[in-house]
């Protein structure tokens, strides 16, 4: 197992549900992903995504081992964890 200190190794993608303009254009969602260095800082993080109504999964950074994925079907089950 490798692990990364200094690197950022969760991610969290979430889609907003609104009408974000990309130049000029309508869209019916925006998608988004930031990085954490801890699961629990992605935690934090998809918890207030989730809050707000909107769409989130997780999960780690490649190379970073073991791989974890988190689908939004999950994602509450592994914020409440």
């Amino acid at each position: 197992m490798r692990i990364f200190r200094d690197q950022d190794i969760w991610y969290v993608s979430y889609f907003t549900h609104g009408d974000p303009t990309l130049n000029g254009a309508n869209r019916k969602y925006a998608r988004a992903t930031r990085s954490f260095k801890t699961e629990a800082d992605a935690k934090l993080f998809a918890r207030k995504i989730v809050e707000n109504g909107w769409t989130a999964s997780a999960g780690t950074l490649n190379p970073h081992l073991p791989k974890k994925i988190v689908s939004p079907n999950r994602v509450l089950d592994w914020i409440g964890s």
